[in-house]
């Protein structure tokens, strides 16, 4: 069956086409990719979902339905956002002017770079604990385990500390660098080249199909990996779709969630600007609870901590508005949050282009302020950091219960 490629811009008015039920059946069996909406003719509009790359999705009678997501950023902005890291000074590189506009061969152009100037400095390695029978000793003897043996002395149980480079870290990269290589429309060369940076990693097993992600922690010894693994780990989530309340469907191709993009640099970006001030961000935290049973659970994007305690919150909404203006949803998830933490200040950070800079909604009754901010991604990286970094100065002195110009924050 002859396959359709629809090409959907991630905002605006989008497209209109004609769908059979067969192709519109196949649009469904994800939901959210796109938003359809009928339109005059029978026709259906395709209008983007804050999602960006490319995926095929069968259809019921064996046809394909291939969605290209072109997101409203430019790929170079989306590229910085994608591998910023403070421990790793962001470089401009020269990206290819047949890859400037094409996301996927630019993704794996990037991760070829950056795990080219990881690798360049050695292959991490690290200690992993390894059980196993040996007729020599080795580590410690499992005395249990060989004390339930019968007749001869060996093999010996034993256990040991292996120096290896098959560590979490590599195997992430490992499954980054194949998976890369393997996305539509990626030259030849690029292709290449995460061939040979996977070959560097000698005696590194590959992650099982479906296996979860190995877990890391930035320390000191891996930091050096850190830009990289943040990508990686980027790279190998768009590997499969997962709708609301629902597993991964696997699909054949790459796909961004461009809201959790946002979330991921301002995280980073703000809580190294914040570190130095002895504020920490916490990113997605599961333990915080709304209500006094402690059945209501709440994800709070990023909650500020100063010697433990929690000092402010902030909600990143990838939503480009034309100015600072939360909607009652938004402020009544801030109030939610502000309320189960005991805060007196929470903060929205839009992706927007306001000219009018943050502002302050005091809630009625409540004693507590949520203060509206907006940040251009599509400022060049110096001055989104910039930005970034106006930004902290304004959350840490609501935190400290005044604003940036000396004035007593009003609270209610």
């Amino acid at each position: 069956m002859s396959g359709l490629l629809l090409t959907v811009p991630e905002t605006g008015p989008g497209i209109v086409r004609e769908l059979t039920g067969d192709q519109l059946a196949g649009l469904l069996t994800v939901p959210g990719l796109v938003r359809l909406t009928p339109a005059a003719g029978g026709r259906w509009r395709l209008r983007g979902n804050q999602k960006a790359g490319l995926v095929r999705l069968r259809t019921p009678s064996g046809g394909t339905v291939q969605l290209h997501l072109r997101p409203k950023l430019p790929v170079r902005d989306l590229l910085f956002l994608l591998s910023y890291s403070p421990r790793d000074p962001w470089r401009p590189e020269p990206v290819d002017a047949a890859e400037s506009d094409e996301l996927l061969p630019a993704v794996a152009d990037l991760l070829a770079r950056t795990a080219r100037r990881t690798l360049d400095a050695g292959v991490l390695h690290g200690y992993r604990t390894v059980e196993e029978d040996l007729p020599l000793i080795r580590g410690r003897i499992r005395t249990a385990d060989q004390l339930r043996r019968v007749g001869l002395p060996l093999p010996v149980a034993v256990r040991y500390d292996d120096h290896t480079p098959d560590i979490a870290e590599n195997r992430l990269l490992l499954a980054a660098l194949h998976l890369a290589a393997r996305l539509p429309g990626v030259p030849v060369r690029t292709r290449q080249a995460l061939h040979h940076l996977a070959g560097h990693l000698t005696g590194v097993h590959a992650l099982h199909p479906g296996a979860p992600l190995p877990r890391w922690t930035p320390n000191r010894l891996n930091s050096r990996y850190t830009r990289v693994l943040r990508l990686a780990e980027l790279v190998l989530s768009a590997r499969s779709v997962q709708p609301d309340g629902h597993s991964p469907v696997a699909a054949d191709g790459f796909l961004l969630d461009l809201p959790d993009v946002f979330e991921r640099f301002l995280t980073v970006a703000l809580g190294d600007v914040l570190a130095r001030r002895g504020i920490r961000c916490a990113g997605q935290e599961g333990h915080h609870r709304l209500d006094e049973a402690r059945l209501v659970r709440l994800r709070p994007d990023i909650v500020l901590y100063r010697a433990g305690r929690p000092v402010s919150v902030v909600d990143a909404k990838y939503v480009f508005l034309d100015r600072a203006a939360p909607s009652t949803d938004h402020l009544g998830q801030l109030l939610g949050y502000c309320t189960a933490l005991g805060l007196p200040h929470g903060h929205l950070v839009y992706a927007a282009t306001a000219q009018d800079g943050p502002r302050d909604h005091v809630i009625r009754r409540a004693s507590i302020t949520v203060t509206a901010h907006a940040l251009d991604l599509a400022r060049p990286p110096a001055g989104l950091l910039s930005a970034v970094a106006e930004l902290a100065d304004r959350i840490t002195a609501t935190t400290a219960g005044t604003r940036p110009d000396g004035r007593t924050a009003r609270l209610g």
